[in-house]
């Protein structure tokens, strides 16, 4: 059997996943503020939608899995932080 993320490893994952989440919303409202949704032009921010998409559901599995392994040691906030928690990882 693989080894499991430690509690820690979960904390740095959810960082990291957090910070890639913001970056990849902040870019795809940028590209759909800038081109039309349809056609072509649209399909870069489409692409970014769908790794946004990615992101949120590899963050619910983690999150699961996370209290699965640590079940009295996680925390929501590991992958879903507080708005004030999001601020300062950025």
């Amino acid at each position: 059997m693989k080894p499991r993320l430690t509690l820690e490893e979960h904390v740095e994952m959810g960082q990291a996943l957090e910070m890639i989440r913001h970056e990849l919303l902040k870019r795809s409202v940028k590209l759909a503020n800038a081109y039309p949704k349809s056609g072509q032009p649209g399909i870069p921010a489409k692409k970014l939608e769908q790794a946004l998409n990615a992101v949120d559901s590899a963050r619910a599995e983690l999150d699961n899995l996370m209290f699965q392994e640590h079940p009295h040691e996680g925390e929501v906030t590991v992958y879903y932080p507080h708005e004030e928690d999001r601020i300062r990882l950025r």
